[in-house]
């Protein structure tokens, strides 16, 4: 089945069952390898992309869903300042370690920052709960944030 959405500012189309998960769309179709494969069933957020500007779990979320909609991943977030200073920050605060569950925390965080320009650590906490990192980078994350949030305001 088609599906139509844009990605990353551009239109796209796929021809492919409307039940595959967006993330394998966007790795195997589309052949965009920064969203990554964590867990498959939305409980760590390396998968993590917007659409239509909310951070959603792409392993679980059909691309069905994406129908008509935007979708924005890690290949394009920089596009935004406010995806720029979330990266900046996070070189500038040496957050990654092995870095696999970064595309999803930059995601994440990008999209907090995004509706909430100062936000508050229990905020950060909350919004980044479902980003797990193996290497417990979560005190230079949490700067990372804090740093980019005073860099856009």
């Amino acid at each position: 089945m088609t599906t139509r959405f844009t990605l990353n500012g551009q239109p796209t189309t796929v021809d492919v069952d409307p039940t595959t998960p967006i993330l394998w769309v966007l790795r195997d179709t589309l052949e965009l390898t920064g969203t990554k494969f964590g867990c498959g069933a939305a409980q760590c957020g390396a998968c993590t992309v917007h659409l239509n500007g909310q951070p959603i779990r792409s392993c679980v979320t059909p691309v069905a869903a994406a129908a008509g909609a935007k979708i924005t991943t890690i290949e394009a977030v920089a596009a935004d300042k406010v995806g720029k200073a979330v990266q900046d920050a996070w070189v500038k605060h040496d957050v990654a370690q092995c870095g696999y569950c970064q595309s999803g925390q930059v995601m994440s965080a990008t999209a907090l920052l995004q509706k909430t320009k100062t936000p508050s650590v229990a905020q950060i906490d909350a919004a980044m709960a479902g980003n797990i990192c193996r290497c417990g980078t979560y005190a230079r994350v949490r700067a990372a944030i804090l740093d980019a949030s005073a860099s856009i305001v």
